[in-house]
């Protein structure tokens, strides 16, 4: 194993949607800066303001005063490094983890199974979620699911299953989701921060419409047209109707966040 210094660490995080961009800020805020991150070549984000995959869309994005910028190859993530900035990289495949040689590996993609993450990839690879087992698919799991628990880390056995039931916000649960009701084309005229009311229409996927089942604050919502699978989570609203949580991190994120950065103090510090 390598002997750095924490601001030294290499750290790889596998997605770069908004829990995972929630670690990297809070790594990145506790010093540890050597950060790249791994996306699809067409991230779908729901909570796009804060989340460091529209990188890839726009080439660079900033979230609570964090840059993060796309890259291309390894001296593109150096280079992005040395303006203090997080890189991000389409890269399905994870290709550029052997090629880094990172200390740390995180898998922050939150799919609820594990597509690929194994303990070889580092010295230490952290997994977050529900499909994982610490010392089998990783050293350390972290626990996603909102109440209690939220953000342990787990040193051996799993994280609590999935339970397909969203966090709770203000006594909402699934009523403040927005999903596809057929597979197609998703097209909306509505823009995040845009206040609805309950049975407003958000949207529609091949002319199915998609209502608001709640009042509230569109928080979240993938762009428009974009292809989706029917069941497929498009958006949220949020009952609070507060502008300010549009571009800051949540509260799971930052429990993710500490949890992860707990996780590379106990093995490096």
């Amino acid at each position: 194993m390598r002997k750095h210094t924490l601001n030294q660490l290499i750290i790889a995080i596998k997605s770069a949607g908004e829990l995972a961009t929630a670690v990297a800020c809070r790594l990145f805020h506790a010093n540890i800066r050597k950060i790249f991150m791994l996306e699809t070549p067409e991230p779908v984000a729901v909570r796009r303001t804060v989340s460091f995959c529209e990188a890839l869309r726009l080439g660079q994005t900033i979230v609570e005063d964090v840059k993060a910028v796309q890259a291309y190859d390894t001296t593109g993530i150096r280079r992005v490094w040395a303006d203090d900035c997080i890189p991000v990289l389409a890269d399905p495949d994870w290709r550029f983890i052997p090629r880094m040689v990172p200390d740390v590996v995180v898998d922050a993609i939150l799919a609820k199974r594990n597509l690929g993450t194994c303990m070889d990839e580092a010295p230490l690879v952290i997994a977050s979620g529900p499909g994982f087992t610490a010392g089998v698919d990783a050293h350390i799991v972290i626990e996603t699911d909102r109440g209690h628990n939220l953000g342990r880390v787990i040193l051996a056995g799993d994280a609590a299953p999935n339970t397909g039931c969203p966090g709770n916000i203000d006594g909402y649960t699934v009523e403040r989701v927005l999903r596809a009701p057929v597979s197609g084309l998703f097209t909306s005229e509505r823009e995040l921060g845009d206040l609805v009311k309950r049975d407003d229409q958000i949207g529609d996927v091949n002319g199915q419409p998609i209502r608001a089942a709640i009042d509230g604050m569109i928080r979240g919502l993938i762009h428009s047209g974009r292809r989706v699978a029917k069941g497929m989570k498009l958006g949220d609203i949020d009952p609070r109707a507060d502008a300010a949580y549009l571009d800051t991190i949540s509260d799971k994120g930052r429990a993710i966040g500490g949890a992860v950065l707990e996780a590379i103090l106990r093995r490096y510090n």
